[in-house]
């Protein structure tokens, strides 16, 4: 009885969840890519022997890197963004991606929530307030209430509309702008993301990342969230111009913003950890055990599905 080889598979550096490098290896023939002294030498001597990639939205995979895997099939990202991906050079060689959406929705926009709420009440701010010693000297400011505000989403996909979801509990009036009017909603629409950010308290931005929305929200779109407003980031850091931002924060031209994500990550620049108007998380709005087990069980089963039926189960929308 003859036994095929297992697939071989570059795993282009380490993964969230060390449990799904194990799971990898326990079905593929895995080597990461990461680990070897001189990556492209490594690549021009081994690149034929893949036929898979797996990868994460934040690592991404670059174009030289396909060019050296000539046999390349397919690849399964952890993560729903897909803009670190070179997608185009993919496409032409009719390479398969597989990523991991739906499952990340819940805590995504969980974390919408809480980066809103805490800004708001300033949670983390009144915590180092208590740490500090500060409170039997003197009270905390009030803050500003949450419920029954206006909240504007940038971005009505499946995150978008979990979003919303959760602002029907908080008794909020939701508007949102998108490439053009979501099906099966009636949320008011906004052609542009100024008059969004014009009517709205709140603009939570749930858009995918690269050319397309790169400075989406600039110096006008905070203008006009003006003093009052707040805006939070669970997309991509790229899609706010941070410079522009930390001004407005700077300035108090925003009240405040709730971050998770940042133009050059892990750098966060020192002028944003220096405002006490602004919390930021490490990227890690789908950091949750249930989540990330989720899109574990995606990335396999998008390798699963490739190699007995030559399809993903997740493909990247347009792939």
């Amino acid at each position: 009885m003859t036994h095929r080889p297992k697939p071989r598979i570059l795993q282009i550096a380490r993964l969230p969840l060390p449990a799904l490098e194990t799971d990898l290896a326990a079905r593929y023939d895995v080597v990461c890519l990461s680990d070897q002294t001189d990556p492209a030498a490594f690549l021009a001597e081994h690149g034929a022997g893949f036929s898979g990639v797996v990868t994460s939205a934040s690592i991404g995979l670059q174009g030289w890197v396909i060019a050296a895997l000539p046999n390349l099939q397919v690849i399964s990202s952890f993560g729903v963004g897909f803009d670190a991906l070179d997608i185009a050079a993919a496409r032409a060689r009719g390479v398969q991606i597989g990523y991991t959406p739906g499952v990340l929705n819940d805590c995504v926009a969980d974390m919408a929530f809480a980066l809103m709420l805490d800004v708001s009440r300033g949670v983390a701010a009144s915590d180092r307030f208590v740490r500090r010693g500060e409170w039997p000297k003197a009270r905390y400011a009030p803050q500003t209430k949450v419920s029954g505000k206006r909240l504007g989403i940038v971005g009505m996909g499946r995150i978008g509309q979990a979003v919303a979801e959760r602002a029907n509990g908080f008794r909020m009036e939701v508007g949102y702008h998108n490439r053009s009017p979501a099906v099966g909603t009636t949320f008011q629409y906004f052609d542009t993301v100024v008059d969004l950010a014009m009517w709205a308290d709140y603009l939570i931005l749930a858009v995918a990342g690269g050319p397309a929305t790169r400075h989406m929200v600039n110096s006008q779109v905070l203008q006009a969230l003006g003093p009052q407003g707040f805006l939070i980031n669970v997309a991509r850091g790229s899609v706010v111009d941070e410079a522009a931002l930390i001004d407005a924060l700077t300035h108090r031209h925003i009240a405040g913003a709730g971050l998770d994500v940042f133009e050059d990550e892990p750098n966060v620049p020192a002028a944003l950890m220096a405002l006490d108007n602004v919390v930021l998380t490490p990227h890690t709005a789908s950091g949750t055990h249930d989540t990330r087990r989720a899109m574990a069980d995606l990335v396999l089963e998008n390798l699963r599905s490739f190699y007995t039926t030559c399809t993903v189960s997740e493909p990247v929308p347009g792939t």
